[in-house]
């Protein structure tokens, strides 16, 4: 490893790499590394002895604004990366002893060639080519190493923390609105940018979105520009129609919007505007149909719990996480499992204080509303009544062979029926039973 990092200049102190001639001889050496403390728990705890992420760190420093050196400033990232991965200490490091959060930021900024036009906000050139196969390699690998030594970085303790990470979430939309050299490339840098993204504290998110110039041409909400956001909601659903790797793929821009929702009321109202617009049509089941909120209610039963987890709660909180109005949208059916998991089953609504801006219903909506089955949450053609035409002996007969049949199932432990506290959660019947007898009793006795 001591050859190696020789042999990579790890251990030069010269200020420049414009004297070195061997840079393909620098770029294998990194690339060994690289390989050795991927597959090597010895060398991943050597790394730490000799202290290679400071020179790590020193050689990114050298490689800044120098377009020569962005093979050697990549395999650096991807080592960088692979140390923070693979050795908590060294990522401890970076983050606390080597500055590695500002480092690293400097080193995706370099790559994105963002300019500034004021504070916290980058010029958008929509004319510029798209960024090169090895400045979006750059970006990516810049954009891992960051993931890595910003995890639980949630809280922000210091007006210099916060000024880092409002920042970073100002290349991160830059780095949203960029292309790569092919589709595929841009999908992966977005991707790294959305994980990233959601290790930025929420606080810091509004960058995300700035008011708009009278000149600019992209999407506006309110005066904001709401481009980044745009991108965040096409990417998600990208993922969506992929219709495989769901956990992977989509639950990080799914908690990314959900979080941004809950915090900034413009991002909100954008969004729901989008996913969740006035109802017009409810002859369809919320989940059938090709919207976006066809999709995400469909994806309220999907069979992962934390996808299906994710998704109700990103509509919970579009929704201002008001039950009555998730299930205007998704249908009582679609909702139980999120209501009985936030013991919502009663009603009601969520913890979190939201504007109190009314939500108008469309004409369309007012007429259909009393027809409209609440648990499927579409408008449902009356259906003949088949015990219009029994006797009494018929019903009762019915009645009593449905009551054995559970009965059985109950007996057999095939089910279990269940009751709904008065606080909204779910407990086994007899238990609801007995404590809405002794509410019962304890009301008419202070009567």
């Amino acid at each position: 490893m001591q050859i190696l990092m020789r042999l990579a200049k790890l251990d030069t102190v010269e200020d420049s790499l414009e004297r070195v001639s061997e840079y393909s001889v620098i770029v294998e050496a990194l690339k060994c590394l690289c390989n050795i403390i991927f597959n090597s728990a010895i060398a991943q705890k050597l790394s730490l002895e000799l202290n290679l992420a400071a020179m790590l760190c020193n050689l990114l420093k050298k490689c800044k604004d120098q377009q020569f050196v962005d093979d050697i400033k990549c395999f650096d990232l991807r080592l960088l990366f692979l140390l923070s991965l693979l050795h908590t200490d060294i990522r401890s490091q970076l983050r606390q002893e080597l500055q590695g959060v500002q480092v690293l930021t400097q080193a995706l900024e370099s790559s994105l060639c963002v300019r500034w036009t004021e504070e916290y906000k980058a010029a958008e050139d929509h004319d510029r080519a798209p960024l090169s196969l090895q400045e979006t390699d750059c970006a990516i690998e810049a954009l891992k190493a960051l993931f890595n030594v910003t995890l639980d970085s949630w809280n922000v303790h210091s007006e210099n923390e916060s000024h880092q990470f409002r920042y970073m979430a100002a290349i991160l939309r830059h780095c949203l609105l960029t292309s790569g050299p092919t589709e595929d490339k841009t999908e992966e840098l977005h991707s790294n940018a959305i994980n990233l993204l959601s290790n930025v504290p929420v606080s810091c998110l509004d960058v995300l979105i700035s008011p708009s110039c009278q000149e600019e041409t992209d999407i506006k909400y309110n005066g904001m520009n709401m481009g980044a956001i745009q991108i965040l909601l096409d990417f998600m659903e990208k993922r969506i129609d992929k219709g495989s790797s769901y956990r992977e793929g989509l639950t990080p821009v799914l908690s990314l919007l959900t979080e941004c929702c809950r915090t900034h009321r413009n991002i909100r109202k954008f969004i729901k505007a989008q996913v969740l617009p006035p109802l017009r049509d409810v002859s369809n089941r919320p989940e059938v149909g090709t919207t976006v909120r066809n999709k995400l209610v469909r994806l309220m039963t999907h069979v992962d719990l934390g996808v299906k987890q994710i998704a109700a709660e990103f509509l919970f909180v579009l929704c201002k996480e008001r039950v009555d109005t998730l299930l205007k949208y998704t249908g009582y059916g679609n909702a139980a499992g999120l209501l009985a998991a936030r013991g919502l089953l009663a009603g009601g609504r969520g913890d979190h204080w939201y504007s109190d801006d009314e939500d108008t219903d469309t004409e369309e909506y007012k007429s259909a509303k009393p027809n409209i089955n609440l648990i499927t949450g579409h408008l449902e053609e009356p259906m003949p009544n088949p015990m219009d035409e029994m006797t009494e002996e018929q019903k009762e007969y019915e009645a009593m062979k449905l009551v054995n049949m559970f009965d059985k199932l109950s007996r057999d432990e095939f089910i279990k029926p269940m009751g709904v506290r008065p606080d909204g959660t779910m407990a086994p019947l007899e238990e609801t039973v007995s404590q809405y007898h002794t509410n019962k009793q304890d009301s008419s006795d202070s009567d």
